[in-house]
């Protein structure tokens, strides 16, 4: 008989106890869809009666969700000191939510009973035992998550492992062992459960031990993995770690590492093989920046920047990477720099769709150059479309949309916070101008733009000297911009770096510029900007009478 394992999302409830997140009910139930999707098999969707949006989260979630995988669980706490179970409102309200699964968070640390909760030992045993046998005997499956376990059984092994008890006792499926202050180590939570299997039963009484950790200490993922190797049978996590503090543990990273490393089937294939996007849809929905170098479904999880890592790479993709990108849905990255050789430029190539093996000349040019350019301040890494363009330079299939004869800006400074308005009409919109003098095809084009500052200045006048010819550039917006001093021990003479990440509703993509400011280093990002997207729309360059 296989035996059951339980993975347990906590996002929309303790991982929404993030600083800065603040998530709608429309925004969990989003999230509920996607944590289905990836497979987990329990989605605990925040404390009816004590939270009043978590309250209509369920009320909405029974009319609107549809789940395949998971089930919804509503999290409480045990009665309160004195009362009966039947008679806490909290504790009706946790019937109230009608999900099939109720978790009572419960003190097992004698200190928190005696401090925080200030009650008795026994009336704290009594409240687990009351509580639990109420849920189960109208008809929920109950999970205890015993409140800084790890913590109380270090200072009082009896007491909290009395509480386990009680509650597996009481008819709890699941307790739930909780390092709340996230400071145990892997050795401390692989010795501590196992102590704890043993005192409860064993296996062979069908207890459930889970494991539930924050990362104060950096080890939240490992420590579950160390719960789950000495006998934990439901591990407790946040997509993309959520929670206060430092976060809970990764749900993704735990579930992948005992999936794919050791075997343990816990999720659909096919929803592990969405993780990436799925990680990333969540953090589109609590509006937190997704981390580039989280494991497994990271940016840079699986990016390759030294010329050493290439070369292998191009041999075996396996030699410097520890699994298949694609298992968790994610992918092989090449970053261009100074340290690259020719093999990476010759991966970075193919990504981009271009086959340099047979190129050598082509190859060593590039790489030089890139070499050249980094030394000047540039940086390919993170402006894969400003190295397309040089591919592309080099290879001669760089596409000459229109040509700079010359560009100018002018910024005035009015004092005492007066507004263009002021100065100059209800018409003036800013103090900001540019005039460019641009060649398209035959076409002598000279357009002058205003903006809020010079660069947005520019912008204007280049969008208005080649709309004409090539409209797509109505669809193209800046939608973030970079600067960096280089060599700042040059004081004002310092050369400036300037990074545009630019969108056509579609796509984005990055380009770089360099120079001895910030306009003219902005000129060159943005202008590489439209050539690389005037490429991908597949725009023809307007034609010359020669």
């Amino acid at each position: 008989m296989r035996t059951p394992f339980h993975v347990y999302d906590t996002t929309l409830r303790d991982g929404a106890q993030q600083e800065g997140m603040n998530l709608s009910v429309t925004d969990k139930l989003a999230i509920a869809e996607q944590l289905d999707e990836l497979g987990v098999g329990f989605i605990e969707g925040g404390w009816p009666g004590a939270v009043p949006k978590d309250t209509d989260f369920f009320a909405r979630a029974a009319k609107e969700l549809t789940l395949r995988n998971a089930v919804l669980a509503a999290f409480g706490a045990t009665r309160r000191a004195g009362t009966r179970a039947g008679d806490d409102p909290q504790v009706r309200a946790l019937l109230d939510a009608e999900t099939p699964v109720v978790t009572l968070v419960a003190k097992s640390d004698s200190r928190h009973v005696e401090r925080a909760l200030r009650t008795t030992r026994d009336e704290n045993l009594a409240m687990i035992r009351d509580t639990v046998e109420f849920l189960s005997r109208e008809g929920r499956r109950v999970v205890l998550d015993a409140e800084h376990f790890f913590d109380g059984y270090r200072h009082d092994a009896d007491y909290a492992l009395t509480a386990a008890r009680t509650a597996f006792e009481a008819g709890a499926e699941v307790v739930c062992l909780c390092d709340t202050n996230g400071g145990m180590i892997p050795t401390w939570v692989s010795q501590i459960v196992a102590e704890v299997l043993d005192g409860v039963g064993g296996r062979e009484t069908g207890h459930m031990l889970g494991v539930h950790a924050h990362n104060d200490s950096g080890c939240a993922v490992a420590n579950t993995l160390a719960a789950v190797e000495a006998g934990a049978t439901h591990v407790q996590g946040t997509v993309n770690g959520y929670g206060e503090r430092t976060g809970n543990a990764d749900l993704i990273a735990v579930t992948a590492n005992l999936q794919l490393k050791l075997g343990m089937e816990l999720v659909p294939e096919t929803g592990l093989r969405e993780a990436t996007r799925i990680a990333h849809a969540i953090s589109e929905i609590t509006n937190i920046s997704p981390f580039a170098r989280q494991p497994y479904v990271g940016q840079s999880a699986f990016t390759h920047k030294a010329g050493l890592h290439a070369s292998a790479i191009r041999v075996d993709p396996d030699l410097y990477q520890h699994m298949d990108p694609k298992d968790v849905g994610n992918d092989m990255r090449m970053l261009v720099s100074d340290m690259a050789g020719r093999a990476s430029v010759e991966l970075k190539g193919r990504e981009l769709g271009f086959d340099l093996s047979d190129q050598k000349d082509v190859l060593a040019r590039v790489t030089d150059r890139v070499k050249q350019d980094e030394a000047r301040g540039y940086t390919y890494e993170a402006a894969d479309a400003s190295f397309e363009l040089v591919l592309r330079d080099e290879l001669g299939d760089l596409p000459r949309y229109f040509e700079t004869q010359s560009w100018r800006t002018i910024v005035e400074t009015v004092p005492d916070g007066h507004t263009p308005a002021d100065v100059y009409g209800p018409e003036a919109e800013a103090f900001a101008e540019a005039t460019v003098k641009i060649t398209v095809g035959d076409q002598r084009i000279v357009a002058t733009g205003e903006g809020s500052g010079p660069v947005d200045a520019l912008d204007r006048a280049v969008r208005q000297a080649l709309t004409a010819e090539y409209p797509v550039l109505e669809r193209f917006e800046l939608i973030d911009f970079k600067v960096r001093i280089l060599d700042t021990d040059q004081g004002t003479d310092a050369r400036t770096r300037v990074l545009v990440e630019t969108a056509d509703g579609e796509h984005s993509w990055s380009t770089v510029g360099v120079g001895p400011n910030v306009i003219e280093a902005a000129w060159e990002a943005v202008t590489g900007a439209y050539v690389y997207g005037l490429i991908k729309a597949g725009a023809t360059p307007a034609r010359t009478s020669a």
